[in-house]
Protein backbone atom coordinates (compact mmCIF):
# COMPACT_ATOMS: atom_id res chain seq x y z
CA UNK A 1 0.00 0.00 0.00
CA UNK A 2 1.09 3.86 -0.92
CA UNK A 3 3.37 5.05 2.12
CA UNK A 4 1.56 2.64 4.40
CA UNK A 5 4.03 1.21 7.14
CA UNK A 6 2.37 -1.81 8.28
CA UNK A 7 3.93 -2.37 11.55
CA UNK A 8 3.70 0.59 12.79
CA UNK A 9 0.08 1.38 11.96
CA UNK A 10 -0.62 -1.90 13.81
CA UNK A 11 2.21 -1.24 17.30
CA UNK A 12 0.74 2.30 17.08
CA UNK A 13 -2.77 1.53 17.60
CA UNK A 14 -1.73 -1.80 19.47
CA UNK A 15 -1.07 0.69 21.74
CA UNK A 16 -3.67 2.73 21.93
CA UNK A 17 -6.45 -0.42 22.83
CA UNK A 18 -3.53 -1.38 25.43
CA UNK A 19 -4.26 1.46 27.96
CA UNK A 20 -7.92 0.01 28.81
CA UNK A 21 -6.28 -1.46 32.33
CA UNK A 22 -5.56 2.15 33.27
CA UNK A 23 -8.20 3.66 31.43
CA UNK A 24 -10.79 1.77 33.30
CA UNK A 25 -8.85 2.37 36.56
CA UNK A 26 -9.30 6.01 35.85
CA UNK A 27 -12.82 5.71 34.81
CA UNK A 28 -13.52 3.82 38.19
CA UNK A 29 -12.08 5.93 40.62
CA UNK A 30 -13.97 9.62 38.54
CA UNK A 31 -17.17 7.36 39.50
CA UNK A 32 -16.47 6.64 43.10
CA UNK A 33 -15.26 10.11 43.90
CA UNK A 34 -18.05 11.56 41.89
CA UNK A 35 -18.65 14.85 39.40
CA UNK A 36 -21.31 16.50 37.98
CA UNK A 37 -20.55 16.62 34.26
CA UNK A 38 -17.98 15.92 31.90
CA UNK A 39 -15.99 18.27 29.05
CA UNK A 40 -14.24 16.93 26.14
CA UNK A 41 -11.70 19.30 24.97
CA UNK A 42 -10.14 19.63 21.75
CA UNK A 43 -8.95 22.06 18.93
CA UNK A 44 -9.66 21.58 14.99
CA UNK A 45 -9.22 17.77 14.42
CA UNK A 46 -9.28 16.44 17.82
CA UNK A 47 -12.36 18.94 18.58
CA UNK A 48 -14.16 16.63 16.17
CA UNK A 49 -13.37 13.49 16.71
CA UNK A 50 -14.93 14.20 20.64
CA UNK A 51 -18.68 14.67 18.99
CA UNK A 52 -19.31 11.08 18.78
CA UNK A 53 -18.69 10.56 22.18
CA UNK A 54 -20.38 13.50 22.96
CA UNK A 55 -23.20 11.78 20.73
CA UNK A 56 -23.03 8.43 22.90
CA UNK A 57 -23.67 10.20 26.11
CA UNK A 58 -26.49 12.14 24.55
CA UNK A 59 -28.28 9.09 23.29
CA UNK A 60 -28.17 6.69 26.27
CA UNK A 61 -26.73 8.34 29.43
CA UNK A 62 -28.62 11.53 31.81
CA UNK A 63 -24.46 12.15 32.20
CA UNK A 64 -23.75 15.86 31.02
CA UNK A 65 -21.16 15.28 28.58
CA UNK A 66 -20.06 18.54 26.14
CA UNK A 67 -17.97 18.63 23.72
CA UNK A 68 -16.00 22.76 23.74
CA UNK A 69 -13.39 24.14 21.86
CA UNK A 70 -10.20 24.58 23.40
CA UNK A 71 -9.95 28.39 22.59
CA UNK A 72 -13.81 28.76 23.12
CA UNK A 73 -13.61 27.43 26.46
CA UNK A 74 -11.29 30.17 27.84
CA UNK A 75 -13.42 32.65 27.44
CA UNK A 76 -16.20 31.86 29.82
CA UNK A 77 -18.67 30.20 27.46
CA UNK A 78 -19.19 27.08 30.08
CA UNK A 79 -20.93 28.15 33.09
CA UNK A 80 -21.00 24.58 34.89
CA UNK A 81 -17.49 23.88 34.19
CA UNK A 82 -16.26 23.99 38.14
CA UNK A 83 -14.25 21.74 41.25
CA UNK A 84 -17.52 18.88 40.46
CA UNK A 85 -16.12 18.67 36.57
CA UNK A 86 -13.99 16.49 34.60
CA UNK A 87 -12.03 17.52 31.22
CA UNK A 88 -10.60 15.32 28.81
CA UNK A 89 -7.93 16.74 26.36
CA UNK A 90 -6.89 15.11 23.12
CA UNK A 91 -3.24 15.87 21.50
CA UNK A 92 -1.30 14.13 19.23
CA UNK A 93 1.97 15.98 20.04
CA UNK A 94 1.26 17.30 23.14
CA UNK A 95 2.27 20.72 22.04
CA UNK A 96 -1.54 22.35 21.13
CA UNK A 97 -1.31 25.66 22.40
CA UNK A 98 -5.15 26.36 22.59
CA UNK A 99 -5.30 23.05 24.46
CA UNK A 100 -2.54 24.05 27.19
CA UNK A 101 -4.25 27.53 27.47
CA UNK A 102 -7.51 25.39 28.10
CA UNK A 103 -5.88 22.92 30.93
CA UNK A 104 -4.51 26.33 32.59
CA UNK A 105 -8.00 27.47 32.80
CA UNK A 106 -9.49 24.29 34.07
CA UNK A 107 -6.83 23.63 36.66
CA UNK A 108 -7.45 27.14 38.07
CA UNK A 109 -11.46 26.07 38.81
CA UNK A 110 -10.79 23.02 40.41
CA UNK A 111 -11.40 20.81 37.51
CA UNK A 112 -9.94 17.49 37.42
CA UNK A 113 -7.97 17.28 33.95
CA UNK A 114 -6.81 14.23 31.96
CA UNK A 115 -5.02 13.81 28.24
CA UNK A 116 -4.49 11.29 25.89
CA UNK A 117 -1.34 12.32 23.93
CA UNK A 118 1.58 10.32 22.22
CA UNK A 119 4.50 12.09 24.01
CA UNK A 120 5.32 11.57 27.94
CA UNK A 121 6.98 14.39 28.23
CA UNK A 122 4.84 16.94 26.45
CA UNK A 123 3.38 19.68 27.50
CA UNK A 124 -0.08 18.68 27.69
CA UNK A 125 1.26 15.30 29.42
CA UNK A 126 2.82 17.12 31.79
CA UNK A 127 -0.15 19.56 32.61
CA UNK A 128 -2.84 17.13 32.76
CA UNK A 129 -3.81 15.19 36.74
CA UNK A 130 -3.67 12.63 34.65
CA UNK A 131 -1.94 12.05 31.44
CA UNK A 132 -2.64 8.40 29.66
CA UNK A 133 0.48 7.79 26.79
CA UNK A 134 0.47 5.87 23.96
CA UNK A 135 2.65 5.34 20.93
CA UNK A 136 4.13 8.56 19.35
CA UNK A 137 1.75 10.06 17.02
CA UNK A 138 -0.77 6.93 17.33
CA UNK A 139 -3.96 8.78 15.64
CA UNK A 140 -6.97 8.80 16.03
CA UNK A 141 -7.91 9.32 19.78
CA UNK A 142 -11.31 6.86 19.08
CA UNK A 143 -9.93 3.45 21.01
CA UNK A 144 -9.05 5.39 24.13
CA UNK A 145 -12.17 7.81 24.19
CA UNK A 146 -14.54 4.59 23.39
CA UNK A 147 -13.37 3.11 26.47
CA UNK A 148 -13.49 6.25 28.58
CA UNK A 149 -16.67 7.04 27.46
CA UNK A 150 -18.08 3.50 27.80
CA UNK A 151 -16.52 2.49 31.03
CA UNK A 152 -17.98 5.82 32.15
CA UNK A 153 -21.62 4.82 31.17
CA UNK A 154 -21.40 0.97 32.28
CA UNK A 155 -20.74 2.39 35.49
CA UNK A 156 -23.70 4.27 35.32
CA UNK A 157 -25.52 1.26 34.24
CA UNK A 158 -26.02 2.59 31.18
CA UNK A 159 -23.92 0.63 28.79
CA UNK A 160 -24.38 -3.37 29.70
CA UNK A 161 -22.15 -4.41 26.44
CA UNK A 162 -19.28 -2.34 27.71
CA UNK A 163 -17.16 -5.42 28.79
CA UNK A 164 -17.99 -7.48 25.63
CA UNK A 165 -17.04 -4.16 23.23
CA UNK A 166 -13.42 -3.55 24.98
CA UNK A 167 -12.58 -6.72 24.77
CA UNK A 168 -13.55 -7.24 21.13
CA UNK A 169 -11.21 -3.93 20.77
CA UNK A 170 -8.30 -5.91 21.27
CA UNK A 171 -8.64 -7.41 17.87
CA UNK A 172 -8.99 -3.87 16.23
CA UNK A 173 -5.36 -3.46 15.19
CA UNK A 174 -5.66 -6.00 12.67
CA UNK A 175 -9.35 -5.97 11.45
CA UNK A 176 -8.37 -2.01 10.59
CA UNK A 177 -5.93 -3.56 8.76
CA UNK A 178 -7.66 -5.94 6.51
CA UNK A 179 -10.02 -2.34 6.16
CA UNK A 180 -6.83 -0.27 4.50
CA UNK A 181 -6.07 -3.09 2.53
CA UNK A 182 -9.63 -3.64 1.18
CA UNK A 183 -9.75 0.31 0.58
CA UNK A 184 -6.31 0.85 -1.00
CA UNK A 185 -8.09 0.14 -4.82
CA UNK A 186 -10.90 2.39 -4.61
CA UNK A 187 -8.86 5.01 -2.89
CA UNK A 188 -6.54 5.09 -5.83
CA UNK A 189 -8.94 5.22 -8.27
CA UNK A 190 -11.06 8.26 -6.52
CA UNK A 191 -8.06 10.22 -6.25
CA UNK A 192 -6.68 9.58 -9.51
CA UNK A 193 -10.17 10.61 -10.87
CA UNK A 194 -9.60 14.13 -8.73
CA UNK A 195 -6.45 14.70 -9.34
CA UNK A 196 -7.79 18.29 -10.60
CA UNK A 197 -10.80 18.88 -8.82
CA UNK A 198 -10.89 21.58 -6.62
CA UNK A 199 -13.84 21.95 -4.80
CA UNK A 200 -15.80 19.05 -2.90
CA UNK A 201 -19.10 18.63 -0.86
CA UNK A 202 -19.11 16.56 2.11
CA UNK A 203 -21.61 15.11 3.94
CA UNK A 204 -22.16 12.85 7.05
CA UNK A 205 -24.85 12.75 9.91
CA UNK A 206 -24.68 10.77 13.44
CA UNK A 207 -21.51 9.48 14.53
CA UNK A 208 -19.80 10.15 11.26
CA UNK A 209 -20.97 13.72 11.58
CA UNK A 210 -17.12 14.50 13.37
CA UNK A 211 -15.17 12.87 10.96
CA UNK A 212 -16.56 14.48 7.68
CA UNK A 213 -15.67 17.98 9.84
CA UNK A 214 -12.51 16.40 10.42
CA UNK A 215 -11.55 15.91 6.46
CA UNK A 216 -13.22 18.44 5.26
CA UNK A 217 -11.28 21.15 7.11
CA UNK A 218 -7.92 19.02 8.85
CA UNK A 219 -7.46 17.02 5.20
CA UNK A 220 -8.77 18.22 2.10
CA UNK A 221 -8.50 22.56 3.49
CA UNK A 222 -5.77 22.59 5.68
CA UNK A 223 -3.19 19.56 3.94
CA UNK A 224 -4.26 19.87 0.41
CA UNK A 225 -5.75 23.71 0.07
CA UNK A 226 -8.76 22.63 -1.82
CA UNK A 227 -11.70 24.37 -0.93
CA UNK A 228 -14.81 22.59 0.59
CA UNK A 229 -18.17 22.65 1.78
CA UNK A 230 -19.37 20.30 4.86
CA UNK A 231 -22.78 19.81 5.72
CA UNK A 232 -24.35 17.40 8.28
CA UNK A 233 -26.94 15.06 6.44
CA UNK A 234 -30.04 16.23 9.03
CA UNK A 235 -28.90 19.43 7.73
CA UNK A 236 -28.49 19.64 4.27
CA UNK A 237 -32.25 20.02 2.84
CA UNK A 238 -31.90 23.57 4.74
CA UNK A 239 -30.06 25.77 2.20
CA UNK A 240 -26.55 23.51 1.27
CA UNK A 241 -28.10 21.53 -0.74
CA UNK A 242 -28.34 24.78 -3.52
CA UNK A 243 -24.69 24.58 -4.06
CA UNK A 244 -25.01 21.05 -6.17
CA UNK A 245 -24.68 21.05 -9.81
CA UNK A 246 -24.30 18.33 -11.99
CA UNK A 247 -20.42 18.09 -11.70
CA UNK A 248 -20.30 18.41 -8.01
CA UNK A 249 -18.04 16.38 -6.29
CA UNK A 250 -19.80 14.80 -3.31
CA UNK A 251 -18.41 12.75 -0.83
CA UNK A 252 -20.92 10.71 0.97
CA UNK A 253 -19.86 9.81 4.76
CA UNK A 254 -22.41 6.64 5.45
CA UNK A 255 -22.33 4.49 8.93
CA UNK A 256 -24.42 2.48 10.63
CA UNK A 257 -25.95 4.27 13.62
CA UNK A 258 -29.57 5.23 14.20
CA UNK A 259 -29.13 8.01 11.78
CA UNK A 260 -28.57 6.16 8.75
CA UNK A 261 -31.66 6.87 6.75
CA UNK A 262 -31.06 10.73 6.93
CA UNK A 263 -27.59 10.34 4.99
CA UNK A 264 -29.19 7.42 2.53
CA UNK A 265 -31.75 10.44 1.54
CA UNK A 266 -28.84 13.33 1.28
CA UNK A 267 -27.30 10.96 -0.98
CA UNK A 268 -30.65 9.62 -3.27
CA UNK A 269 -30.68 13.39 -3.86
CA UNK A 270 -27.02 13.91 -4.71
CA UNK A 271 -27.55 11.33 -7.06
CA UNK A 272 -30.25 13.29 -8.99
CA UNK A 273 -28.19 16.25 -9.33
CA UNK A 274 -24.85 15.65 -9.66
CA UNK A 275 -23.00 13.01 -11.58
CA UNK A 276 -20.02 12.41 -9.36
CA UNK A 277 -21.23 11.36 -5.62
CA UNK A 278 -18.85 8.59 -4.15
CA UNK A 279 -20.37 6.81 -1.18
CA UNK A 280 -18.30 5.85 1.21
CA UNK A 281 -19.84 3.51 3.72
CA UNK A 282 -18.66 1.61 6.30
CA UNK A 283 -21.22 -1.06 5.91
CA UNK A 284 -18.83 -2.52 3.17
CA UNK A 285 -16.22 -3.41 5.14
CA UNK A 286 -15.80 -6.82 6.99
CA UNK A 287 -15.01 -6.57 10.69
CA UNK A 288 -14.18 -10.15 12.06
CA UNK A 289 -14.23 -10.18 15.56
CA UNK A 290 -16.32 -7.38 15.88
CA UNK A 291 -20.18 -7.72 17.02
CA UNK A 292 -23.26 -6.50 14.72
CA UNK A 293 -24.14 -4.19 17.44
CA UNK A 294 -20.56 -2.61 18.04
CA UNK A 295 -20.06 -1.75 14.00
CA UNK A 296 -22.00 1.54 14.64
CA UNK A 297 -19.83 2.92 17.13
CA UNK A 298 -16.54 1.74 14.63
CA UNK A 299 -17.47 4.28 12.09
CA UNK A 300 -15.20 7.01 12.32
CA UNK A 301 -12.16 4.54 12.94
CA UNK A 302 -13.04 2.78 10.05
CA UNK A 303 -13.88 6.03 8.28
CA UNK A 304 -10.92 7.30 9.31
CA UNK A 305 -8.95 4.31 8.35
CA UNK A 306 -10.12 4.41 4.23
CA UNK A 307 -9.98 7.65 3.52
CA UNK A 308 -6.21 7.87 5.03
CA UNK A 309 -5.60 5.53 1.93
CA UNK A 310 -7.56 8.29 -0.20
CA UNK A 311 -5.38 11.00 1.34
CA UNK A 312 -2.09 9.52 0.71
CA UNK A 313 -3.22 8.95 -2.83
CA UNK A 314 -4.50 12.53 -3.08
CA UNK A 315 -0.96 13.48 -1.83
CA UNK A 316 0.65 11.43 -4.67
CA UNK A 317 -1.57 12.28 -7.96
CA UNK A 318 -1.47 16.00 -6.91
CA UNK A 319 1.92 16.43 -5.93
CA UNK A 320 1.02 18.35 -2.89
CA UNK A 321 2.53 16.55 0.52
CA UNK A 322 0.42 16.28 3.69
CA UNK A 323 2.97 18.29 5.65
CA UNK A 324 3.05 21.12 3.47
CA UNK A 325 1.90 24.54 5.62
CA UNK A 326 1.30 28.08 4.55
CA UNK A 327 0.31 29.19 8.09
CA UNK A 328 -0.43 26.69 10.36
CA UNK A 329 2.40 26.40 12.79
CA UNK A 330 4.31 28.76 10.42
CA UNK A 331 3.46 32.30 11.36
CA UNK A 332 2.66 33.51 14.67
CA UNK A 333 -1.19 34.14 14.79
Amino acid sequence: MLGFDEPEFLSQLASTVALRPRIEELADRLTDDGFDNLFLVGAGGTYAQMWPYEQLARRVSTLPVHAVIAADLVTGAEATLGERSVAVFTSVSGTTEDSLRAIEYCKARGVRTVGFTGYAESPVAESVDVALVSEPKAWPFDPQMLLLMGRLLARRGEFEGYDRLAGELAGLPGVLLDVARQAEPGAAAFAEAHKDTDYHFLVGGGNLWGFTYLYSMCILEEMQWLRTTRVHSAEFFHGSLELLEEDTSVLVFQGEDETRALTDRVEAFAKRVSRDVTVFDTRDYPMPGISPEFRGLLAPLVLDTVMGRVSKHLERVRGHSLDLRRYYRVMDY
